[in-house]
């Protein structure tokens, strides 16, 4: 399939500019004490409402949707989202596997990072345009998040974004904004971002019947 027509950047600008959004008003709620429920400090983001994991649930359908309807649509959505269960299955042995090496609080981040990389191969095979489209979506939500979590990190703002995980040793700042930071955010996230939209987007035009389309040549 041709993708000269494809314009990745133009399709993710609003996406990326509504999370950043997201983002910021994360930081500005945690620093400001908002409510638990919405604006989380706790490590890993404890749930909170306001986010940016939850956005490619959206965006995974509206990036699907789209595509679908330029004449980049895929063969088969269901598949589309079996290479998610798949490439979910792939990242879960990279974790447990790495755990079952050692103790080391180490071992997990290690095998999930590989474990994330291996997934995005595997994503990959199934809906190229959308693979790519996501994974410059998800490094535009997530460069954002290593930066801001280098400053919080070194300030100690007291936010999830620089709060140490449970159990986890004592580390200077900058290492510990390449363990917590870079490799997490740069693999399992990146991973996560992809993977979650490729579910979405490959049940979206699924169960809109949204087959192989492509777009009509110009006369």
């Amino acid at each position: 399939m041709a993708s000269s027509d494809l314009n990745i950047r133009q399709l993710i600008l609003v996406p990326a500019v509504i999370t950043l959004g997201v983002t910021a008003l994360r930081l500005v709620g945690e620093l400001n004490n908002w409510a638990p429920a919405l604006f989380s400090r706790e490590a890993g983001g404890g749930g909170a409402i306001v986010g940016i994991s939850w956005l490619p649930i959206i965006f995974g359908v509206y990036f699907a949707l789209k595509l679908a309807k330029a004449g980049h649509g895929p063969a088969n959505g269901w598949k589309v989202a079996g290479f998610s269960l798949l490439a979910m299955v792939v990242i879960a042995i990279g974790m447990a596997g790495a755990s079952a090496i050692g103790s080391s609080p180490a071992l997990p981040l290690v095998g999930g990072a590989i474990g994330s990389v291996l997934a995005l191969f595997v994503l990959s095979k199934g809906w190229p345009e959308l693979f790519k489209t996501l994974v410059v979506y998800a490094f535009a939500a997530r460069i954002p998040v290593v930066i801001l979590m280098l400053f919080a990190i070194l300030g100690d703002w007291g936010t999830h974004y620089d709060a140490p995980a449970p159990g986890a040793p004592a580390m200077a700042p900058f290492v510990e904004w390449i363990m917590v930071g870079i490799v997490p955010q740069m693999t399992f996230w990146i991973a996560f971002t992809v993977l979650v939209g490729n579910l979405f987007g490959g049940v979206a035009v699924a169960l809109a019947g949204k087959g192989t389309k492509q777009a009509a040549p110009a006369a």
